[in-house]
């Protein structure tokens, strides 16, 4: 999608149960670019299949805009808004209406496990897509010919899918900086108090113990010790005991279910802390070493170069440059709130 004089048209199409975060963090987001500008960028409407009234996950009944058989045919793109957790229900109507769409090369776009649905009808064979972590596993499974990722959005050509919750609204300004610049993404970013615009590399933050289950608590009691001791990292035998097992097991525990051995776990966990910290802070990078253990600013840049291919210096000048200049526009009118 390019940018274009002419306003973009998104439908949504709201599933039984919908993720009422995911839907408004969508809309919110295209209205607000709406606002900021004093421009329509974007139109937006709601669709639904066999009846208009529609139930969220949070109990609220929305009066959708428009039945799949009566919705405009000029769309730029169609984002399917599922439900958490997967709705399994049978419905080859609505999958043959999604068909349809493609076809006709409208845009289709999944937020939470409405990329289940899109997956389901086929349309993500060859694609790299994107579902709520409680779902990745399955999505991998039912449909091996969609490349699934488990980062918090996915853009490839006319697809767009997101985990859902405020990843919704990542999407929503990648789409919005790549069609009309990162300055105007970067000032809706901070109307929403948004300490950082996170990108498709970003990785869902899935629980550890949704990774591997709930029959290693010995595991997920290590691996908190380490999250708790990043300043003043623990050695190997030092976690061992504070969590009741030899060195031994320990390594066994996280080779046979993580496929790495403990050191180099709590190595990338200090690692990637340092990298959040790098983008997101303005702490000197020397402080961020020490912050994440490692005793000398050599030793942090060695190590952080030989993980990431980039100096701690580097990440943040790229990070720098990745944030562009803010809109130039009347302090009043970009007011969120008027008297």
């Amino acid at each position: 999608m390019q940018a274009s004089k002419k306003p973009l048209k998104y439908g949504f199409l709201l599933l039984p149960n919908y993720s009422m975060l995911g839907f408004s963090s969508a809309i919110e987001t295209l209205h607000m670019a709406n606002w900021v500008t004093g421009k329509e960028l974007y139109s937006f409407c709601t669709i639904s299949y066999g009846e208009r009234e529609m139930s969220s996950n949070t109990g609220g009944v929305a009066v959708s805009d428009y039945l799949t058989c009566d919705a405009p045919n000029d769309l730029d793109a169609i984002f399917v808004c599922g439900s958490s957790p997967v709705s399994k229900n049978e419905n080859q109507t609505l999958e043959n209406w999604l068909k349809k769409q493609a076809k006709r090369n409208i845009g289709l776009g999944g937020v939470c496990t409405g990329s289940h649905l899109l997956a389901k009808a086929g349309l993500l064979d060859g694609y790299r897509a994107t579902i709520h972590w409680w779902s990745i596993a399955n999505l991998r499974d039912e449909f091996p010919q969609t490349i699934v990722s488990n980062h918090l959005f996915e853009v490839d050509r006319d697809r767009y899918t997101c985990s859902g919750g405020t990843a919704a609204m990542d999407m929503m300004l990648f789409l919005i900086g790549k069609q009309h610049g990162m300055s105007l993404a970067s000032s809706i970013s901070e109307q929403f108090v948004c300490e950082r615009i996170r990108t498709h590399d970003d990785p869902q933050r899935i629980p550890l113990q949704a990774r591997i289950g709930t029959g290693q608590p010995k595991l997920v009691e290590a691996v908190q010790l380490m999250e708790a001791n990043i300043q003043e990292p623990l050695s190997s035998d030092d976690i061992a005991y504070h969590v009741g097992v030899s060195r031994r097991h320990l390594e066994r525990l996280f080779k046979s279910n993580l496929d790495i051995v403990p050191s180099r776990y709590y190595l990338e966990l200090r690692l990637q802390h340092a990298k959040k910290l790098l983008s997101q802070t303005d702490k000197a990078i020397n402080d961020i070493g020490n912050e994440c253990g490692f005793s000398t600013a050599s030793h942090f840049s060695t190590t952080y170069k030989s993980f990431f291919g980039v100096t701690p210096r580097e990440e943040r000048k790229k990070n720098h440059n990745n944030v562009s200049i803010p809109l130039q526009s009347d302090r009043k009118k970009r007011q969120l709130w008027k008297k």
